[in-house]
């Protein structure tokens, strides 16, 4: 099996290795739990959450491919195992069932806030690997942006 050679040197490898695989885990879930609620979101404002939540998604999903080829860029192998991403999450489960569309606006909300804050502490950590630390502040403000909209209708 070929491997990256990576251009940086192993301790920049490493930490941005360690964010890399941090986001990959996060954007996973954030994309399951937000389909979760686009699948069973209910309720009067259904159809604007429904789509504003496959919107996340496609955002979310496009961004963790886009971190898993950087780390493979960087000589590092993602890892988007369901196992991996279980062991490695942090954000809340939604129930089983229907969810009521103030239910589904506040978990992805806070989902979305529990992201970023982890993204930012990210961000800190590749300060001396500044392609990686811009994927993650690109992302972070994608992220921002589908925070503020569903923040706003809480």
């Amino acid at each position: 099996m070929a491997v990256v050679s990576s251009p940086l040197s192993e301790a920049v490898q490493r930490a941005a290795g360690q964010a890399l695989q941090g986001a990959l885990v996060d954007l996973i879930d954030l994309s399951l739990t937000a389909k979760q609620a686009h699948w069973n979101v209910t309720g009067r404002t259904f159809k604007t959450v429904h789509e504003h939540l496959d919107e996340v998604v496609a955002t979310v999903r496009e961004a963790s491919d886009s971190v898993a080829e950087r780390a493979m860029m960087i000589g590092v192998h993602p890892d988007g195992r369901v196992r991996t991403v279980a062991d490695g999450t942090v954000l809340a489960e939604l129930p089983p069932g229907a969810v009521p569309e103030d239910k589904a606006v506040s978990s992805i909300t806070e989902a979305l806030a529990v992201v970023i804050a982890r993204f930012r502490d990210r961000i800190a950590a590749t300060e001396d690997e500044p392609v990686t630390q811009d994927l993650l502040i690109g992302i972070t403000a994608e992220l921002e942006k589908h925070h503020w909209m569903f923040a706003v209708q809480r």
